[in-house]
């Protein structure tokens, strides 16, 4: 990372080409009138802006192993995090072999790790999913796989109606829908992906697999709107889905780095009444293989797969170290979003 500007080189040049590509693209979503990030904050691991003392998170137990498949994706959303697209292959796509070697680690560590869950891209474009999602179900672990429901997943309907019944609901799908409104939610993924990811979504429900939504409301819609919104979407698809249970749905703070956010410190725990174990990177650890690399990493989260400083080692062992909250995404998302990847 260079440490003068604070910036990461690799996700630098990653986002300014596909904003450059994307320069006509507002996405609804985006924080146009919010401050901009102060420069002097997220610059030292250890301190803050204001030289108080940096807040860092213990690992308590590896609870969730994520991995990502590969930033290789079917759509180019206007403010996707990691952004993923079909042209972003920065993280490449993991192999069936690697995935098995974590899980031998998880085995041989005796770590209280109960669900492996997947991301990317889009995870159903990886040419391993099905074998992965097989092998991490017989090897007892819960499976949750984040996708956009559309074409690369229907593409396997056979084989997930065979995991279906033979493993049930340790497999959730969740599927991303950005808004409830069509709009909205091409006006961030693209035209013609609404009745796209719907379809696929009720697939899924009427095949009766164990399915989620995670969501998103524009800045002038409050929470309780938008869940509204979302259920009144789902009442009318038929959809099983219950917008207050958070296994079922989830939704998501809007993760601009660029934006001004407070600073964690060791201090704010008390202050907002959040508890250090709660937040994400307390219970989980993300593996990637970056682009050129001879053998995956592990990241500190699902939200920074590309800054070296949270880069932790080959192993989980390795990882399993303590993360300082030196990023926006750690307090935007984590902290006073009150968000977690997981349910």
């Amino acid at each position: 990372m260079n440490h003068e500007t604070g910036r990461n080189p690799i996700a630098t040049q990653i986002n300014d080409k596909t904003r450059a590509k994307n320069a006509d693209i507002i996405s609804p979503f985006a924080l146009a009138q919010a401050p901009r990030l102060d420069p002097a904050k997220f610059q030292d691991p250890d301190v803050t802006a204001k030289g108080e003392a940096r807040a860092s998170i213990y690992m308590t137990g590896l609870t969730t192993l994520w991995i990502n498949t590969g930033t290789l994706c079917n759509l180019a959303c206007a403010s996707c995090y990691i952004e993923s697209s079909p042209t972003n292959d920065a993280l490449v796509y993991i192999r069936h072999d690697e995935v098995v070697a974590y899980l031998d680690e998880i085995r041989a560590d005796n770590l209280p790790t109960e669900e492996i869950a997947f991301t990317g891209g889009e995870p159903f474009m990886n040419p391993d999913m099905i074998a992965i999602i097989e092998t991490c179900l017989e090897r007892g672990f819960k499976v949750l796989v984040l996708s956009n429901a559309m074409r690369p997943m229907r593409r396997h309907e056979d084989a997930l109606l065979a995991i279906k019944a033979q493993y049930g609901h340790r497999l959730t799908i969740r599927v991303s829908l950005d808004h409830h409104s069509q709009t909205v939610h091409e006006g961030e993924r693209g035209a013609n992906s609404w009745d796209k990811a719907i379809s696929g979504l009720k697939w899924l429900s009427d095949n009766g697999f164990a399915i989620a939504v995670a969501g998103r409301h524009l800045a002038d819609e409050s929470d309780a709107d938008a869940r509204a919104g979302f259920q009144a979407l789902f009442d009318r698809e038929n959809l099983r889905l219950d917008t207050d249970n958070i296994d079922q749905f989830m939704q998501f703070p809007e993760m601009d780095d660029q934006a001004d956010i407070a600073e964690i410190t060791t201090a704010c725990w008390d202050i907002l009444n959040v508890a250090p174990d709660s937040i994400m990177c307390a219970f989980s650890r993300m593996v990637v293989k970056h682009k050129g690399a001879d053998k995956p990493t592990v990241a500190a989260c699902t939200l920074l797969p590309y800054d070296p400083q949270f880069d932790m080692g080959q192993t989980l062992k390795e990882a399993s170290q303590s993360v300082k909250l030196n990023h926006p995404h750690c307090a935007r998302f984590c902290v006073l979003g009150g968000a977690s990847c997981s349910a």
